[in-house]
């Protein structure tokens, strides 16, 4: 199978939910799509976890369809892992499915991604002096208030989302001096004010 394409999402289900809503797993599907393929072991010494605990849930991302074998990477016994896509889809109707362990692991889920988010932003803050001044510059953590009603604020969602996929029409080949890989957070949720 070839490498996953940045546009090839997978919708989440209950099913699929349920395999993905864990911590490790969630952090070994991230490490596959930035990293590209890589055994057990590797991903154990990256992320700091057992080789035992790596492969169980691989095995467990795998049962689900979130991860698949990679046998051109490895020699001999080795076993190399890909994730099969670049991203998911989240349905929020799971957060009110009838299953109580649904509603759990779509809760687990989410608070997870926003975990991940928050390292992320925590890194680039801790290494920010690391990276060229244009770099530096051409970063941003904005944070806005605005009135909307919920039809208001999904045609925002809407827009910013279609502004961010016409980006990838004019993204840089790999190779192309100062182009890097960059991630874009948004969040758009109501908050009470009083």
């Amino acid at each position: 199978m070839n490498e996953p394409s940045e546009s090839s999402v997978r919708p989440l289900d209950a099913r699929s939910l349920r395999g993905l809503a864990h911590p490790l797993r969630m952090r070994l599907l991230t490490a596959l799509r930035r990293g590209g393929p890589a055994t057990a072991s590797q991903l154990a010494a990256k992320l700091g976890e057992s080789s035992g605990a790596t492969s169980y849930h691989l095995r467990q991302l795998a049962a689900h369809g979130f991860v698949e074998d990679a046998p051109e990477h490895g020699k001999g016994r080795e076993r190399w892992w890909r994730a099969v896509h670049m991203g998911v889809t989240f349905d929020e109707t799971v957060l009110m499915d009838t299953d109580p362990e649904v509603r759990g692991a779509a809760d687990l889920y989410l608070h997870e991604i926003a975990n991940q988010r928050t390292q992320e932003l925590a890194t680039w803050l801790g290494t920010r002096n690391d990276w060229p001044e244009a770099w530096r510059r051409a970063s941003d953590m904005s944070d806005w208030m605005l009135r909307l009603t919920p039809t208001l604020a999904a045609d925002l969602i809407e827009k910013m989302h279609e502004l961010l996929e016409s980006y990838r029409a004019l993204a840089p080949e790999d190779g192309t001096p100062d182009s890097e890989t960059v991630r874009v957070h948004t969040h758009v949720f109501p908050i009470r004010t009083d």
